[in-house]
């Protein structure tokens, strides 16, 4: 699939320690730490789409313990930026528990350049969307967060 070119600006959201040990807006947690969509030589900032998505996908990927210190951002995507979507039906068993497919998807995404953005389906939430930004495409650098905002986690998240 070729890149196409955002018709709006387009915001994401991105949850972490305001005072971590890798950045908050950054994708060096994402070398250390590889997820579904990335292997340890392709670091990317993994966002959602949607506020509400991040909190779930912290949620899950914490095992609904957080941490202390979490803040969001909101990330600006400027209107003309290059991106791709992920074609889940051109993939079979990208949702499977071995992340295998999705890896070697955004590792070659990554290394390619094919694009500043990916847009990517979230597990837990499937409807929604997460969005990857592959700081090595220079047309990263167009994309800007705002000040970090700290978490007021609703203790009805906890409840037996």
């Amino acid at each position: 699939m070729s890149a196409q070119h955002t018709d709006q600006i387009l915001t994401a959201y991105r949850i972490g320690a305001l005072n971590g040990k890798h950045p908050l807006y950054g994708d060096e947690g994402a070398r250390f730490y590889p997820g579904r969509w990335n292997k340890w030589s392709s670091p990317i900032v993994y966002c959602s789409e949607h506020y509400s998505t991040q909190i779930l996908e912290k949620l899950v990927l914490a095992n609904a313990v957080m941490p202390p210190d979490l803040h969001f951002i909101t990330i600006i995507i400027p209107k003309g930026i290059c991106y791709e979507k992920f074609q889940t039906a051109a993939h079979p068993g990208w949702d499977g528990k071995s992340q295998r497919i999705c890896q070697e998807f955004g590792d070659k995404w990554v290394r390619e350049r094919r694009s500043a953005i990916l847009f990517v389906p979230s597990i837990p939430a499937r409807f929604e969307t997460n969005i990857l930004i592959n700081l090595a495409h220079d047309a990263s650098k167009a994309i800007t967060y705002e000040r970090a905002k700290p978490i007021s986690w609703d203790d009805q998240l906890y409840r037996s």
